[in-house]
């Protein structure tokens, strides 16, 4: 493993990877495997502090749904909703 790649000893879920100039970065094998996303695969981006979180659709729908039931409200169908339609609007584009 080059030292570019090397997990940072302080925090072993780590990994140092270079963003092209494109802006584009190629998320370690080993954290795919972890998520689950395989090929081609749509996941929810999102700044927290000075980070980016990276999680797969139905990691977010899932929080998403966690809060929903925190706050008491009925959000669970109203979120299914939400992302079906929007799963549908690609196929029409």
């Amino acid at each position: 493993m080059s030292t570019a790649n090397r997990p940072d000893p302080g925090h072993p879920d780590t990994e140092r990877i270079v963003i092209d100039e494109s802006g584009r970065l190629v998320v370690p094998a080993r954290f795919r495997k972890a998520l689950g996303i395989r090929g081609r695969e749509t996941v929810v981006v999102g700044m927290v502090g000075d980070s980016l979180r990276v999680r797969t659709v139905d990691g977010a729908l899932e929080r998403l749904q966690r809060i929903a039931r925190r706050k008491g409200t009925d959000a669970t169908s109203s979120v299914d909703a939400f992302l079906a339609e929007r799963r549908v609007e690609p196929e029409r584009e």
